[in-house]
């Protein structure tokens, strides 16, 4: 019971404050209803007020923002009528400054920079005159002086370019060149700049505005001021090359081609400079050519200077030809000035002209000296022609040097013009075509000379011919430039169809090959035609003999044989073959000999009697005095006989003595003791070992 009272009671306690909690949120709600209607109504007074605020502010507001505008307007207007009322004075404004011309070269000029901003004045109030007022006279006075100012700063261009444009000494240019090739320790300084930085920028500055102002006469006068320089440089350069030779090389020794080259160039009194010239291209084209020409001199024993050749390698028809050495020199040096030179302006143009007009300006700038170079070259090829028809080969050889440097500088030459006009890229490639066709014709015409060679007159001791040695030289000079050679020969059908049957890796070697074994096979020809003329049959074989075996020898010695088994495998199985067929010719010469003391056919009672009849002795004397005359007779022809080489000579004389010594010696050992005479010395007048010594005596003139 008492339970049911506590909990009672504890429920009414707890209904009693949720009871007390209502009614202090019921005041609470009605409090925030009566706050909310408050601020409602204050909300809405102030509505009203800003409503009526706005009615009254918002007409100042528009006319405050409309005397801005107007205050703007006419800001502007008064502006506009400052920049045209200055239009108007710039012409009075300017007009000295115009007149004393921008100051970068003339003294008492004016700034540069305060110069371009005058003419830019003009310029913007020529334009408003040309728009608005095209009929005014001040548009007149603006245009008179803005053109006016504009050739002032056309001409201060000119000015600057020709006073820093200077032509390029030779020693400098040499230095240049120099520059690529020593690898020694000499200190080799560099070009000075052709134009200073400080005016660079001026010409810069200038060459902006006036293209941008569409003055591009500049562009012209770039071209033709740096083209003048250019050309002056290698006309400075050709001169210090005349005055270097001495004006001329005439009297030279022999053929250019076997002349020492650069013989003073250890002179003690030569300048660095003068050195230096020479050795760029010595280094370039000069060396493995007298490298050739020593070797050649070495190996044959002929002192090549001072020997005379045949038509085939003789220049003396002409003395020009005797330049042809140094002419070459000089013509490769000016062609790797001319590029260097080229590569320089190709380099200081670069922020002067504008990216799409270089090509333009370059060409112009080039066009001159391109145009020389080219007329140089044609007239090298030209006088080579001239060589050519008089068969003086040995002259000719210069194109190939030439061709073969000028095609290792295409590539250099390509990249040089490659953003100019096919005209101008296509100079270079004539230089080309011309030595290239002059060397196709100098070839051909050489065999051709051969086939047809009726100047040449035979050797009276049947030596080797002067023609043979000549075209084993002419064949070894052209192994120094074995690549170029090829490329001309590749053009011919007719060696690139024989090509075709062979299968080789390197293709210039077997142009060459080929080439080699047209020309020995004409050779061979030529020398077998003219050894008829020879009415001693022993004389023909002997010259037979020297010349083929002195081809031999040569294509041996040097790599000509390499490059002739190419193209004929057995070539020097048939030169061996062929000494050997022509010392058997040669062995007949004995036989008139051998008929006076072989047994064989003698009456076979001469050797077993002691008692001969007149006819048998008189048998007898006749076969030892024939035989005497016989070998007394060769003896004095065949010492006349040449057979410059020593082991063939040597080879010739033990073959003879094995021919002849042991018929002798059974014809000697069986008659010698025979009294078919009262005078035996008249008839045994030798013994065989004095003709053994006889024999040594053959080939040689001065026993």
């Amino acid at each position: 019971m008492n339970m049911m009272d506590e909990k009672k009671f504890e429920i009414s306690n707890k209904l009693e404050k949720e009871q007390a909690n209502l009614l202090l949120l019921q005041e609470r709600i009605t409090k925030s209803a009566q706050m909310a209607k408050g601020i409602d109504t204050i909300l809405n007074t102030f509505e009203q007020r800003l409503s009526r605020l706005e009615d009254t502010i918002l007409p100042v507001y528009n006319e405050t923002e409309n005397l801005q505008k107007s205050q703007h307007n006419i800001d502007r207007t008064l502006q506009l009528l400052d920049n045209v009322i200055g239009f108007y004075e710039v012409s009075s404004r300017v007009e000295d400054i115009i007149e004393k011309g921008p100051g970068v070269v003339s003294e008492g000029g004016i700034d540069l920079e305060l110069y371009i901003q005058s003419l830019n004045r003009l310029a913007r109030a020529q334009k408003y005159f040309e728009k608005h007022i095209p009929q005014s006279v001040e548009l007149e006075n603006v245009a008179s002086l803005f053109n006016k100012g504009s050739d002032k700063l056309h001409f201060e261009f000119k000015c600057i370019l020709d006073k820093h444009s200077k032509p390029m000494l030779p020693v400098a240019l040499m230095n240049l060149l120099n520059n690529d090739e020593d690898t020694s320790n000499e200190d080799v300084p560099s070009a000075p700049p052709q134009i200073p930085d400080l005016h660079m920028q001026d010409l810069i500055k200038i060459a902006n505005w006036l293209w941008e102002n569409q003055r591009d006469e500049f562009l012209t006068v770039y071209g033709k001021v740096r083209g003048s320089v250019l050309q002056k440089s290698m006309t400075l350069l050709r001169n210090h090359q005349r005055s270097v030779s001495g004006g001329s090389n005439h009297g030279g020794m022999g053929s250019p081609m076997f002349r020492p080259k650069f013989q003073n160039r250890h002179e003690a009194t030569r300048k660095p400079s003068t050195r230096r010239l020479h050795q760029v291209f010595e280094k370039k084209a000069n060396r493995m050519l007298l490298k050739a020409s020593q070797t050649l001199e070495h190996s044959t024993g002929l002192t090549l200077g001072g020997r005379r050749s045949s038509t085939h390698l003789d220049p003396s028809n002409a003395t020009e030809e005797l330049d042809s050495e140094q002419e070459m020199d000089n013509y490769l040096v000016c062609v790797l000035a001319l590029h260097k030179l080229m590569q320089n302006e190709q380099n200081l143009m670069k922020g002067v002209i504008s990216i799409n007009h270089q090509a333009k300006v370059f060409e112009l700038i080039v066009r001159e000296a391109m145009d020389n170079i080219v007329q140089d070259g044609e007239n090298i090829a030209a006088r080579a022609k001239r060589c050519i028809s008089r068969h003086d080969f040995g002259a000719v050889l210069i194109i190939f040097p030439i061709l073969k440097q000028l095609l290792s500088l295409k590539p250099e030459f390509e990249r040089t013009f490659e953003e100019c006009d096919a005209n101008v890229r296509s100079k270079f490639d004539s230089i080309l075509r011309t030595l290239h066709a002059t060397g196709v014709k100098a070839l051909d015409d050489f065999i051709e000379s051969l086939r047809l060679d009726s100047v040449s007159q035979l050797p009276k001791d049947g030596t080797v011919h002067e023609l043979t040695s000549n075209v084993l030289m002419f064949l070894e000079q052209l192994l120094e430039y074995m690549d170029t050679i090829g490329r001309v020969l590749a053009d011919d059908p007719n060696y690139s169809s024989q090509l075709e049957k062979l299968n080789v890796s390197d293709k210039s070697k077997a142009y060459i090959g080929l080439y080699i074994k047209k020309v020995l096979v004409q050779l061979n020809h030529t020398l077998i035609s003219k050894s008829e003329q020879y009415s001693d049959a022993a004389l023909k074989s002997i010259f037979r003999l020297n010349n083929n075996n002195y081809v031999l020898k040569s294509l041996q010695r040097s790599n000509l044989l390499e490059l002739y088994l190419i193209s004929e495998p057995k070539c020097e199985e048939y030169y061996y073959n062929s000494i050997q067929e022509h010392k058997k010719a040669y062995l007949q010469s004995w036989n008139k000999l051998l008929n006076y003391i072989t047994t064989d056919d003698f009456p076979v009672n001469l050797q077993h009697t002691d008692r001969l009849k007149d006819k048998e002795r008189a048998f007898l004397k006749e076969k030892f005095a024939g035989f005497n005359k016989e070998i007394e007779e060769m003896m004095k022809v065949q010492r006349g006989y040449s057979i410059p080489d020593v082991e063939l000579r040597e080879s010739l004389k033990r073959d003879n003595k094995e021919y002849i010594i042991p018929k002798y010696n059974a014809f000697y050992n069986i008659f010698s003791v025979v009294q078919f005479t009262k005078n035996p010395e008249k008839y045994i007048k030798y013994k065989p070992d004095e003709v053994v010594t006889k024999i040594d005596k053959f080939f040689d003139v001065a026993a």
